[in-house]
C-alpha cells in the first residue's frame, strides 16, 4: 500500500475524491493487476490531466466545485428513490387517500354519545395457550413469529420453526402485564410468560380486530408483576361495544371508526410526502 501526499497545495475532501477518481480511472487504463502490482516507482511516473486555470496553474476550485455537484446530483436522485419509495407503499397500502366519507365522518362525530352495550368478555371471546415453551435458542429467523411478554416490538420475540402450536390470524393477544396487541397473522407463544390468545366466536376483519383490541388496552394499568393477568381474572369483566338498533354488534360503525382514525393518523404523512416530491421533482429539474 502507497501513501501519496500533495506537494505545495493542501487536500481537502472533494479535492481528495477528485484526484483519486482519477488515480482509479488511471488504474484501469494502464492494466495493473496481481501480476503487476501498481507501486510506487511505477506511480510516480503516470501522467494525470488535471484543470488548469488561465494562468496554467492547477485549478482547485474547479475540482471543488465539480465534486460538489456530482453530490448534490446524487443526494437529489437518493431522495427521490426514498420519496418514490413511500409513495408506492403508501399507494400500495391504499393510504394515499385521507379524505373522510361521510360514513367515518359519521362516526366520529357519534363516538361518545353512540349506542354501546356491555359484554361479557367469555361470551365473546375463546381463550387458549401454547403447548411448549419456545425459547430464546429456539428463535432461527424461520418460520412463524413468537409472541411472548412485554411491549418491546409488539410483543415479537423473532421467528422459529420449532415444533408448537400455531395460533390464527385475526386473534388477539394478552400478556400477564397486560399488554394486547391484534395479530394479522398466524402465529406461536411461549408459555413461560403466561401469554394467552383471544379468538372471537364471530368472523372479524382486520378493521374490528383493531377495534376490539382497542378496548382491552386499560388491562396494562391493572396488571402487573404482583398481580398478572390471565384469562380466569377477566373472562367474567364486561367491556362495551356499539350496538345497532337491533341491540346486535354493529360491526359496520367499528370498520367506519377505525378507517376515519388510520385516514386522519396518515394525512400528515401523505401531506408530507406530497411536499417532498415537488421539492425532489424540482431540485432533480434544476439539476438537468
Amino acid at each position: 500500500m502507497e501513501i501519496l501526499r500533495p506537494k505545495n497545495f493542501t487536500l481537502n475532501q472533494k479535492i481528495a475524491l477528485f484526484f483519486t477518481s482519477l488515480l482509479n480511472k488511471n488504474a484501469s487504463i494502464l492494466g495493473y493487476s496481481y501480476a503487476m502490482k501498481r507501486n510506487q516507482s511505477r506511480i510516480k511516473n503516470e501522467n494525470i490531466k488535471l484543470p488548469i486555470t488561465a494562468s496554467g496553474e492547477i485549478d482547485f476550485e474547479f475540482m471543488e466545485s465539480f465534486v460538489a455537484e456530482l453530490e448534490a446530483e446524487r443526494v437529489a436522485e437518493l431522495e427521490a428513490e426514498r420519496v418514490a419509495e413511500l409513495e408506492a407503499y403508501l399507494a400500495a397500502a391504499s393510504l394515499k387517500d385521507y379524505e373522510l366519507t361521510a360514513d367515518e365522518l359519521s362516526a366520529l362525530s357519534k363516538f361518545e354519545n353512540y349506542n354501546w352495550g356491555e359484554f361479557r368478555i367469555g361470551d365473546l371471546f375463546d381463550s387458549s395457550n401454547g403447548n411448549f415453551d419456545i425459547q430464546k435458542s429456539h428463535i432461527n429467523d424461520k418460520g412463524y413469529f413468537v409472541v411472548t411478554a412485554g411491549e418491546t416490538n409488539n410483543g415479537i420475540l423473532g421467528k422459529s420453526d420449532i415444533e408448537a402450536r400455531i395460533f390464527e390470524a385475526n386473534t388477539i393477544t394478552i400478556d400477564m402485564f397486560g399488554f394486547v396487541f391484534f395479530r394479522q397473522f398466524e402465529y406461536k407463544m411461549v408459555t413461560h410468560a403466561r401469554v394467552f390468545s383471544l379468538k372471537p366466536k364471530f368472523k372479524t376483519t382486520h378493521k374490528q380486530g383493531l377495534f376490539l383490541a382497542s378496548l382491552f388496552k386499560h388491562l396494562k394499568t391493572k396488571f402487573g408483576y404482583d398481580n398478572m393477568c390471565s384469562w380466569a381474572k377477566i373472562k367474567d369483566d364486561k367491556i362495551q361495544l356499539p350496538i345497532n338498533k337491533d341491540g346486535d354488534i354493529d360491526f359496520e360503525f367499528m370498520n367506519n371508526f377505525i378507517k376515519a382514525i388510520k385516514k386522519l393518523v396518515i394525512k400528515d404523512v401523505v401531506l408530507y410526502t406530497d411536499n417532498k416530491i415537488k421539492a425532489t421533482k424540482s431540485i432533480v429539474s434544476s439539476n438537468q
